[in-house]
């Protein structure tokens, strides 16, 4: 069985994570999938990242230490999947943008909605352990993935920076 990535992991540059999550393998309860595109927000200087603003109720998990998960609401009708990463107060996150299921079926789940939707991730889903959650974590894979880096998409701050992170083919 391939190892549960640990707190370590999570607790570095957010690019850095960014791009080494490509190929994981994210398993939330009994579906399992690759992921296939991210995107990183990193911190109160990025106009982008919910805590450019500073701390609030909702982004408060931001803050807190790496390997947790951040869900939030947008539009009145998308959850998005974050992981929180870098060191406890420097607000830092990765965006799940893209899935490739292989468990229960195969199927490439595109967009950060579209995923949560399908697997059922919602607020109820925020703040949990990655790190030691029994159902919800990533896991290495021996796939190491050509990617590209791209400007982030559905933003309208920060949009030059190529922080948005997608598997080749």
């Amino acid at each position: 069985m391939a190892e549960v990535l640990n707190r370590a992991f999570f607790d570095r540059s957010t690019l850095t994570v960014a791009q080494q999550l490509l190929g994981k393998i994210m398993v939330f309860g009994n579906a399992a999938g690759l992921i296939t595109e991210t995107e990183a927000y990193i911190g109160q200087d990025d106009p982008a990242c919910h805590a450019a603003r500073g701390k609030t109720p909702r982004n408060a998990v931001m803050f807190g230490p790496a390997g947790f998960t951040y869900v939030y609401f947008i539009y009145g009708m998308y959850h998005c999947l974050n992981f929180v990463t870098e060191g406890e107060g420097s607000p830092a996150a990765v965006l799940i943008r893209g899935l490739m299921l292989i468990e229960p079926s195969s199927l490439h789940l595109t967009g950060p909605g579209k995923l949560c939707r399908h697997l059922g991730i919602t607020r109820d889903h925020n703040g949990i352990d990655i790190a030691t959650s029994p159902f919800f974590y990533v896991k290495d894979s021996p796939f190491s993935p050509d990617f590209e880096a791209t400007p982030r998409i559905g933003i309208t701050k920060g949009q030059e920076k190529l922080w948005r992170f997608v598997v080749r083919g």
